[in-house]
């Protein structure tokens, strides 16, 4: 398949999720939620723009995650190009090598680096594969399958691996060996979840397809009890497409893919502000760690499907 119908099926996928919005309201909502939705002010705390590495075609050029190895070196998934990319501090390109739609990109606990594949909407498996960031050239090699249609990650210390969906109810649990934990699966009942993002023993996540775009968080030992922290919106029409999400700082910046933000949400009061707009559909967000100067309390990078890769850095 071409790069051009890949990038279609992506940007249909994404019209068809603003128009389910009112229905994943009700998955959201089946624990105790945070009231009415925010509508977030400015943070008041100065940020500068600067762009790591230069995009190409909007939507063509969709880069979608991104994450640092603590090693000197930041990976990209290139999502409609099926490769992974790896750059040094300075934005040259280290390493490059196939994989099939990839999406979410994370550190294990094992220091090995973990990436969703199949995620384009043609891709017929998906799942995650794995590649050792210290090898001259990394290759990437089949954890598991079977899950089609993913696209966050996040691993727990154990190694359990928590997979998005963004058209389905349920965020996947899948343990080491591959196996699925149907009952933590069944329990953890959100519908159109993207971003994940463990912090101490709860998992955050965004909502893509909800109108009110909350932030929900799920105990990792009681899914059930999920809430959502916060509302960024009110209706489909004002949607932010909440996309990736990090913590920071003890706080969680979400990428609010459609209005072109990132949005600062305290998970204790659920209060938010916007941290920085003008962005081109961000679609991830990360905190440098040891990558160069780069500097993890007052920057962020982020991915967008124009292609960029982007820097935020706060005064």
């Amino acid at each position: 398949m071409n790069i051009r119908s890949i990038a279609m099926a992506m940007a249909g996928s994404l019209v068809a999720a603003l128009v389910v919005g009112g229905p994943g309201a009700a998955g959201a909502a089946s624990a105790t939620t945070a009231g009415n939705a925010e509508r977030p002010d400015r943070c008041g705390r100065p940020a500068a723009v600067s762009v790591f590495h230069e995009g190409g075609v909007p939507l063509l050029d969709w880069r979608e995650n991104l994450e640092f190895d603590g090693r000197g070196t930041l990976w990209v998934s290139h999502v409609t190009r099926n490769r992974v990319e790896g750059y040094a501090p300075d934005g040259t390109l280290k390493a490059s090598f196939p994989v099939p739609g990839p999406g979410g990109i994370r550190r294990g606990p094992d220091g090995l680096m973990y990436v969703n594949f199949g995620v384009n909407p043609l891709e017929r498996d998906g799942g995650v594969m794995r590649f050792d960031p210290a090898a001259a050239e990394p290759r990437a090699e089949k954890v598991f399958g079977g899950t089609p249609r993913v696209n966050g990650l996040a691993i727990d210390s154990a190694g359990n691996f928590y997979l998005s969906r963004e058209l389905a109810t349920g965020i996947l649990k899948v343990r080491p060996d591959g196996t699925r934990d149907e009952e933590w699966t069944r329990k953890a009942d959100v519908f159109g979840t993207n971003g994940l993002e463990i912090v101490g023993d709860q998992l955050y996540a965004s909502v893509l397809v909800n109108g009110t775009s909350p932030v929900v968080r799920v105990p990792l030992a009681d899914p059930a009890r999920h809430t959502a922290v916060t509302r960024l919106s009110h209706t489909v029409l004002d949607g932010k497409f909440l996309d990736d999400l990090t913590a920071f700082g003890g706080d969680l910046v979400v990428a609010a893919f459609r209005s072109g933000e990132l949005i600062k949400v305290d998970p204790v009061t659920g209060r938010s502000c916007v941290l920085v707009s003008g962005l081109r559909m961000p679609t991830s967000v990360r905190v440098p760690r040891a990558f160069g100067d780069h500097d993890g309390r007052r920057e962020l990078f982020v991915t967008e499907a124009s292609g960029r890769v982007v820097t935020v850095t706060l005064g």
